[in-house]
């Protein structure tokens, strides 16, 4: 997009900010900005919008103008449905479970276990909650609900499905962004975003670990 409008750009991506310099060639003027990150759910539909977005401004066909009021009306109206992100979650973290050897008892209750720790995760996020408290807590309870089918013994593969009942929180994206910025030499914004990964990655674990302890199921 820099280039289509004869601009350099610099990016910093951190955990909690967005350093941006922009330099207008011809006149030789540079601007720096520089923005908090809010912590929200990762939408994919608004990153597609983004991204197509970036390529009509790249091909030409978009003034500044057209492209600055498109991208205000994406950031505002995210059009994605949170309840059936909501559904297609549940529906994809019960698929691993079977991915993994779950019976169709174990595909059940790690469906039911996310989509309560899910919606617990949109509830929080949308009252602008700490993200680490918001997996840890999501974890929790997702932990628990996994645990009945241990507790009551209703499936072949309960241990299963107690292991994929929170994999819908592992900061995955976080963790392949910084193996990118190392890539290509971004080390310290590499680095920012792996400990930030695994930080999220030891409260999962905190909540896992709780959730076990609470329903008395044995680590080992």
């Amino acid at each position: 997009m820099a280039e289509a409008y004869d601009m350099e750009v610099e990016i910093t991506i951190m955990p909690r900010h967005v350093h941006i310099s922009v330099c207008d060639r011809e006149r030789a003027e540079n601007v720096t900005s520089i923005a908090s990150v809010r912590h929200t759910a990762v939408s994919f539909n608004l990153n597609t919008m983004l991204s197509t977005l970036s390529w009509e401004v790249a091909d030409g066909k978009r003034t500044f103008e057209e492209a600055r009021i498109r991208l205000d009306a994406i950031t505002r109206n995210d059009s994605q449905n949170k309840w059936t992100v909501l559904f297609l979650v549940s529906i994809a973290n019960a698929a691993f479970c079977r991915l993994f050897g779950g019976d169709g008892i174990a595909m059940i209750i790690v469906c039911m276990a996310t989509l309560a720790g899910y919606y617990l995760k949109q509830i929080m996020l949308e009252r602008d909650a700490d993200i680490r408290m918001v997996v840890l807590a999501c974890s929790f309870v997702s932990t628990v609900i996994g645990a009945t089918d241990i507790l009551f013994s209703l499936g072949n593969t309960p241990d299963i499905a107690l292991a994929t009942s929170v994999l819908y929180l592992i900061p995955g994206i976080p963790f392949l962004n910084s193996f990118s910025d190392m890539l290509y030499r971004h080390y310290i914004c590499a680095f920012s975003r792996f400990a930030d990964a695994a930080i999220l990655t030891g409260c999962l674990s905190a909540g896992l670990c709780g959730g076990m302890t609470l329903m008395n199921v044995r680590m080992f």
